[in-house]
């Protein structure tokens, strides 16, 4: 038996890919990264495989090129699209 969260993130990743990559991309970001980053570094853009991501200073974006890699393998698995950068 699947437990609750296998179950939500199941049905999140089937919602996201019936939807436009332009939408599906930066509506998955906040559940990829969490609350707490989402609501400092906001998803504004998907286009081309980039996901463009505002933040609020230098500190953030260290912080979010840190992590990069993880948030691109993590939205390319709940989406099912290819994103080869986050920027």
């Amino acid at each position: 038996m699947q437990s609750a969260r296998q179950d939500l993130q199941s049905l999140t990743a089937r919602v996201l890919q019936g939807a436009a990559p332009e939408e599906a991309v930066p509506l998955a970001w906040p559940l990829v990264c969490g609350s707490v980053v989402a609501q400092r570094a906001q998803a504004i853009s998907f286009e081309g495989g980039v996901l463009c991501v505002r933040v609020p200073d230098r500190g953030w974006q260290s912080q979010l090129e840190a992590f990069s890699k993880q948030y691109v393998h993590k939205l390319s698995k709940l989406t099912g699209m290819a994103i080869t950068t986050i920027r």
